[in-house]
């Protein structure tokens, strides 16, 4: 039997006592499970880190019922989307340093999804190029914008 992504987020968020609605969208890589509730804060969490521990746990039940699902991508009242604008932007404004002044522009600590769409954002400019770089004593890594040589 095939995992239901929506039907296994629906009955996390009502263990955990929420109230909510979820619409299923296709993405090019799987699916997107929007969340729709009057507590949104309290799901997206500080940063968005409840957020994506709610999809990481969704996406560890699908895989583990059927481990050709999909991966899923969990959003709440918008946050993902208004969280990549941002992180877009500001990927292009660092690109737009760079090639100003010629100088490497350092991003803060960012989470490997993130840091992905910064790398996507800019992977086809032709004059800057990204590197992720270890933070000591984190999971988290910096990017570096460069010149391209």
């Amino acid at each position: 039997m095939p995992a239901e992504p929506k039907a296994i987020l629906e009955k996390i968020l009502q263990l955990l006592g929420f109230t909510a609605t979820v619409e299923e969208h296709p993405l090019d890589e799987g699916f997107l499970l929007e969340v729709k509730t009057e507590d949104s804060g309290r799901l997206i969490g500080r940063q968005g880190q409840t957020l994506s521990d709610l999809q990481y746990i969704t996406n560890r039940l699908l895989f583990q019922q059927d481990p050709s699902s999909p991966k899923i991508m969990v959003d709440v009242g918008g946050y993902r989307a208004q969280a990549r604008e941002a992180l877009v932007k500001k990927a292009k404004e660092a690109a737009e340093k760079v090639r100003r002044w010629g100088d490497v522009v350092e991003l803060e600590p960012l989470s490997a999804f993130d840091r992905r769409i910064v790398h996507n954002a800019i992977k086809d400019d032709p004059d800057i190029e990204t590197h992720s770089v270890e933070v000591e004593g984190t999971d988290k890594k910096v990017i570096l914008f460069r010149p391209k040589k």
